[in-house]
């Protein structure tokens, strides 16, 4: 599904990543790990269309994603979900709004926002916050409406960037599970953290970076860097 080959990303001649290849295959659970400025994040922007590769390629479904036109990238956009460390909710809309919102967005009719919207509030085990606002929800609550949110397209790939670093440790199990249970359903998951409780406990593949560099690829992986 994905393939990563010799890419690199460079800042002012600083590598954020040098010569970077691998592949992950569909529904598959990846973790990405490393410390701060390792190029975790820098790695999910370029797969997002948000930063451009300075060498190498980036293949998705087959196709060199740098070679999009402008007007496919949107539509590429939606196979992918992204959530964050920060939510990114909108204050003023409600748990319902906050996901209807984004299909609004994308076009999608108010039919099939009143048929999906309630069936992602159940799967993110929200069915009872629908009417809540952001301020009335804890972090774990707003993750999941994130969560939520990045569902609406019905992603081939969600991808989670520090997803749990605002979160206590209840809550951030619950993302996790949550996590997990998406891939189930069939949709490829791609983690970046930094929490070595996190990824030692999940026992699924772990691709390590520092500096830039991929330093480790391993399945049932462990934390180390």
């Amino acid at each position: 599904m994905i393939e990563f080959k010799n890419v690199s990303k460079l800042y002012d001649d600083c590598a954020a990543l040098d010569g970077v290849t691998f592949s992950i295959k569909p529904k598959e659970f990846v973790s990405i790990v490393g410390r701060s400025g390792a190029g975790k994040t820098t790695l999910l922007k370029m797969l997002l269309k948000e930063e451009y590769p300075t060498g190498g390629e980036i293949i998705v479904d087959g196709i060199d994603i740098s070679s999009l036109k402008k007007h496919d990238t949107p539509v590429y956009r939606r196979k992918i979900g992204s959530i964050f460390q920060d939510f990114k909710l909108l204050p003023n809309k409600t748990a319902y709004e906050n996901i209807a919102f984004a299909m609004e967005a994308a076009g999608r009719t108010e039919q099939e926002i009143a048929v999906d919207v309630p069936q992602i509030l159940n799967l993110v085990e929200l069915t009872d916050k629908a009417n809540n606002f952001p301020a009335q929800l804890s972090g774990g609550e707003k993750q999941r409406v994130a969560i939520g949110r990045a569902l609406v397209h019905k992603p081939d790939i969600l991808m989670a960037d520090e997803p749990t670093g605002n979160l206590d440790p209840l809550h951030t199990w619950d993302i996790i599970r949550l996590l997990c249970r998406i891939n189930e359903l069939g949709t490829t998951v791609i983690l970046a953290t930094h929490d070595r409780e996190i990824i030692n406990a999940l026992g699924k593949r772990v691709i390590s970076f520092d500096k830039g560099r991929l330093i480790r690829d391993e399945e049932n992986g462990r934390y180390i860097v």
